[in-house]
């Protein structure tokens, strides 16, 4: 009688009359790939992946959740004010709360005086742009800002910070500094003789701290797999437990929460969108498209902090945004963005569209191309305030 872990010597005998896949071919014409040889077999491994059936809504976000790798026990936020700062029209707190057991996550809350008993209130989310040393700091005009702080204000956001802006439009915002930015920032031992007081940094300590943090994300990233958790679901679960201290605030209408930002800050908020009904309203900056199309030459000008490992064998960037739908929804696209191909921008706009057409809610999505590289500028940010009014104050 044959043991059942072996291989009969028919059975082998037919494998090996069977016809055989070839060796791998190595191209002998460039492919003007990131990733160069190896381009045509990673994109035909990509190909496998398409054409999964559509998931229910509910299965969908479980599976992100799953993709992220990350989900600790929830905790009350515990939030407490550092100090409080009146700016005249606007009262701006620091302050820290918790968003699981291992972190307390520092946060600006800006609040207008002049308001009525509950307001609208933004999640605003800042950007990476390569920046470690600020993070919530990036939305905020601070008066006095660090020459290092100003030069992103206005590379980033054509000198007008969000955060302050939408603030002094009637606006409750509140920003955290995402992990590991800012506040939460990396430090080597080499570098601890610089301290963590930025004030005192000057531009070439800036430039250096932030050479060795972004010389670390793989560091960071491989660390994390070992501890058995993902960056970007760091990043996403901070930003979710983020509107659960904003609806304890009793000036906050809890039914009037919308979420805002650019590059980065468009991942966290496709992300924060898709996967929180408490969002009300999202508009996300600079970041959209179908992954598909980015495989071959936009890999590299990313973070490691935009991948998340299986997701896209099931979902798609705007599939994921999509979730949100019926829920209002607008997406700004910079039509000379270096970071995307015009045509999975454009594509993604196209699958968006028709999951909410699929919803009966057509007319809750909106998108807009801009002339523009990768920026939030004023013109956007005007387009993008204007459609928060109409959503959260109307």
């Amino acid at each position: 009688m044959d043991a059942p872990h072996l291989i009969r010597r028919r059975d082998a005998l037919a494998l090996l009359a069977a016809p055989q896949p070839s060796a791998q071919s190595q191209p002998t014409s460039p492919t003007a790939a990131d990733t160069g040889s190896l381009y045509p077999l990673i994109e035909q491994l990509a190909r496998r992946t398409a054409g999964a059936p559509p998931l229910p809504q509910a299965e969908s976000r479980k599976l992100v959740f799953q993709t992220l790798g990350y989900t600790p026990p929830p905790v009350p936020p515990q939030p407490e004010v550092l100090e409080r700062t009146d700016l005249g029209d606007i009262i701006r707190e620091k302050l820290v709360f918790s968003t699981t057991p291992d972190f307390r996550v520092p946060a600006y809350f800006h609040l207008p005086k002049s308001r009525p008993a509950r307001i609208p209130a933004i999640v605003d989310l800042h950007s990476h742009g390569g920046m470690f040393i600020y993070g919530k700091e990036k939305v905020i005009d601070f008066g006095d800002n660090h020459p290092a702080l100003s030069d992103y204000h206005r590379v980033n956001y054509a000198g007008r910070p969000t955060a302050t802006a939408l603030a002094r439009r009637g606006y409750a915002v509140l920003t955290i500094d995402a992990f590991p930015f800012g506040e939460r920032r990396l430090m080597m031992d080499a570098d601890l003789r610089f301290g963590w007081d930025r004030s005192k940094y000057s531009l070439d300590d800036i430039q250096r701290l932030n050479a060795v943090c972004r010389q670390k994300e793989s560091a960071i990233v491989k660390s994390l797999v070992f501890a058995g958790m993902t960056w970007p679901g760091i990043v996403a679960w901070d930003d979710i437990r983020t509107v659960d201290y904003l609806v304890t605030r009793p000036e906050i209408d809890p039914a009037r929460i919308g979420c805002c930002g650019v590059s980065l800050g468009g991942y966290r908020s496709l992300l924060l969108s898709g996967l929180d009904d408490r969002i009300a309203a999202a508009c996300v900056v600079g970041f959209m498209s179908t992954v598909r199309p980015m495989i071959q030459r936009h890999i590299e000008t990313h973070s490691f902090v935009h991948f998340i490992p299986g997701l896209h064998a099931h979902l798609d960037l705007p599939e994921v945004v999509a979730l949100r739908a019926p829920k209002p929804l607008f997406v700004l696209q910079c039509k000379k963005d270096g970071l995307f191909p015009l045509s999975g921008m454009e594509e993604a706009v196209q699958k968006i569209a028709a999951a909410y057409g699929k919803a009966g809610a057509k007319s809750a999505f909106t998108a807009k191309f801009y002339d523009v590289p990768h920026i939030f500028n004023i013109e956007m940010q005007d387009d993008a305030f204007a459609w928060l009014d109409h959503h959260l104050k109307s």
